[in-house]
């Protein structure tokens, strides 16, 4: 009866994405986290992203998740595209008679790549360590847009995510269970199809968030895997401008089996970095009734094979960190 009392269900996660669209929920019962429903779908082919036939496309294709699959609830916590989120990192301005958030406005409107007006942006800062701010800003239009999908497909939106956090969560309840993990300083790398997101973070309190236009898709070029690893040089560089005497422990490649090993190990390899591949898919029993979760669970049982490059394993670590947030 009281381990009955521990069962939870969380939200669904919502990871829209350009080419992509992925939902995933997730629950617990006190001891081990179970996937209770997840499934995604590709941008077909001759969609153009961020259109109405796109908007369309996403509407009709969350409604057939949630409606006929095995999701609990139409609670969603989602995330944007990468493209529709400004990131940036400054030192916390001096504040003198103006409110936090109009003083740290001030100092990133300028570098905004949309109109930098207040009433059409909305911003998140977080102070982090050494008077670092890092900062998380996007049109109100498109925030607009995106709650006219959900309401659409009727959901309800508990809130509206971003990948830093989800990524920083997905670590933190998956690998950073450890009491050295509280104080460890790690690097989340998790390569997309068509991008590779960067966090690095001292267990649950995000330090620094970039996301770079290489992903997995494109790996497959010798040049483009060396400018990857020039440009998490650069963040790494960036990193230690802004926290001084600050290192970094380890590399955790998030992206799990859909980045093929050999890769991965050449990145740890060229950072000199000690790492290892973080794969939450792994870390989750799948349940019974997860029938369209057949599809997480068939990618589950193929992680030890070799698979074509076209036919790889999903990439959850967004998906599920929006779930457990």
């Amino acid at each position: 009866m009281l381990g009955l009392l521990k069962n939870h269900i969380y939200s669904i996660g919502v990871d829209v994405r350009h080419d992509s669209l992925k939902l995933a929920q997730l629950g617990s019962n006190g001891q081990n986290i179970n996937v209770i429903a997840g499934n995604r779908k590709q941008r077909p082919d001759g969609i153009e992203p961020g259109s109405r036939d796109w908007q369309k496309w996403a509407i009709e294709t969350m409604h057939l998740f949630t409606s006929y699959g095995d999701f609990r609830g139409k609670e969603v916590i989602a995330a944007m595209p990468e493209s529709d989120v400004f990131i940036d990192h400054i030192k916390m301005p001096k504040i003198n008679d103006s409110k936090p958030q109009d003083a740290v406005f001030s100092k990133i409107k300028q570098k905004l790549p949309f109109e930098p007006l207040e009433e059409n942006t909305l911003m998140k800062y977080i102070e982090t360590e050494q008077d670092n701010v890092l900062i998380m800003a996007t049109e109100r239009t498109i925030i607009d847009r995106h709650l006219a999908i959900y309401e659409e497909a009727g959901l309800s939106i508990k809130s509206i995510g971003v990948w830093p956090l989800a990524l920083t969560n997905c670590y933190v309840k998956f690998f950073g269970r450890r009491k050295s993990d509280l104080e460890a300083i790690v690097m989340l790398v998790c390569i997309e199809e068509n991008c590779t997101n960067v966090v690095i973070c001292r267990h649950k309190n995000l330090l620094f968030a970039h996301s770079i236009s290489i992903g997995y898709k494109q790996l497959g070029d010798e040049q483009v895997l060396a400018r990857l690893v020039i440009e998490l040089t650069g963040c790494r560089r960036q990193f230690s401008l802004m926290y001084r005497n600050a290192q970094i422990e380890r590399l955790i490649f998030l992206s799990g089996q859909a980045v093929d090993t050999e890769s991965c190990a050449t990145i740890a390899k060229q950072l000199e970095m000690p790492a290892q591949v973080g794969d939450c898919l792994a870390a989750v029993d799948i349940a019974k009734s997860c029938r369209l979760g057949k599809d997480i669970e068939r990618n589950k049982e193929h992680l030890g094979d070799q698979m074509d490059r076209r036919d790889r394993p999903v990439n959850w670590a967004v998906t599920f960190g929006l779930s457990l947030s």
